[in-house]
């Protein structure tokens, strides 16, 4: 019996080895590590013109746009942003650019997308033209020797922010619709209130229907600017000085604006090119832009006396290249 044991132990034992090296160590793989909240966006632009609202901001010149923004996705529907945006401009005041800071939060319901936030609009470098040989209004603006030949006057800084709270609603792949709503209370640092209201409609051609890699839209918008009465820096005058019609400040006209057009794209690159216009009429838009161009006589209007029109706000075609990437998605 003995005899018996010890052969089965034996017989054991020089069989394990062999048996387990046919055994293979089965082990689950990690789970992979969860994906990073942040984000971030960032593109430039190349634009024919820089317009903003229906109005130049560059006087109907080229101008460069680059822009930054951190993302951080709190859950899959919920967005925190910040960034900072900056562009080349020609302003009355001759600030040297625009430098955009926004933030906000982008929360989605399905279809529906939405964007609450604010601005601030930073033009730093102005300089103050005014005819008055006294400061004006809690100011540093003195008598400085220049003022444009049309006798237009310009705060020293047209800085100022925006709220803001915009969405856009994708009905399908191929049709989107948005709208939002934009209010400031002193609108380019002028003492006006202004409240924008907009409207847009995009279509996306189906990608069956083109080249491999490119895409095809065509959009279009519609906006109005209710805007409020400027503080008394501002006045309607013939000559310099705030002695003249609304010494209090000009009551700006506020209007319609609207531009239709279509854009190719390829990747993260977009070509777009567009038609803009605004029911602004030469003389209104001289008396809201304080235009250091504005030349036309003719153009008298309630709230610009002196005639002088500016062709900032009249109708504009334009073209846009431009690239957009974001760095979880764009950059491997």
């Amino acid at each position: 019996m003995k005899k018996l044991i010890l052969s089965i132990v034996t017989a054991a034992a020089l069989a394990t080895p062999a048996l387990a090296a046919d055994i293979k160590m089965v082990t689950k793989a990690p789970p992979p590590p969860p994906p990073s909240p942040w984000d971030v966006a960032f593109g430039a632009a190349l634009m024919s013109d820089y317009l903003v609202r229906g109005i130049t901001q560059s006087n109907h010149r080229p101008s460069v746009f680059a822009y930054f923004e951190p993302r951080y996705n709190v859950t899959k529907d919920l967005q925190l942003y910040a960034g900072i945006a900056g562009a080349s401009i020609s302003f009355p005041n001759r600030a040297a650019a625009e430098v955009d800071f926004t933030a906000g939060i982008r929360p989605t319901f399905g279809p529906l997308a939405l964007d609450f936030g604010a601005i601030y609009y930073w033009y730093p470098g102005g300089q103050c033209f005014n005819g008055s040989p006294a400061p004006v209004f809690g100011t540093d603006c003195l008598a400085n020797g220049y003022l444009p030949v049309n006798l237009n006057v310009i705060k020293s800084d047209l800085s100022f922010w925006e709220v803001y709270a915009k969405g856009t609603w994708t009905v399908t792949d191929q049709f989107a619709l948005g709208g939002g709503v934009y209010y400031s209370s002193s609108v380019l640092n002028s003492g006006a209130d202004g409240t924008y209201v907009y409207g847009s409609v995009k279509v996306t051609a189906p990608g069956s229907l083109l080249p491999a890699g490119f895409g095809l839209y065509a959009s279009g918008e519609v906006g109005h600017w209710f805007l409020g009465t400027s503080d008394n820096f501002y006045c309607t005058q013939p000559v310099a000085g705030c002695g003249g019609q609304f010494p209090n400040g000009i009551p700006y006209a506020s209007y319609t604006t609207w531009n239709l057009g279509f854009g190719i794209t390829r990747s993260v690159f977009t070509l777009d090119f567009r038609y803009s216009d605004t029911n602004l009429s030469k003389g209104d838009c001289n008396a809201f832009t304080s235009d250091q161009t504005a030349r036309e006589l003719g153009n008298v209007t309630a709230i610009n006396p002196g005639g002088f029109g500016s062709n900032w706000c009249g109708q504009t075609f334009y073209v846009k290249g431009s690239f957009d990437l974001t760095a979880m998605t764009n950059i491997k």
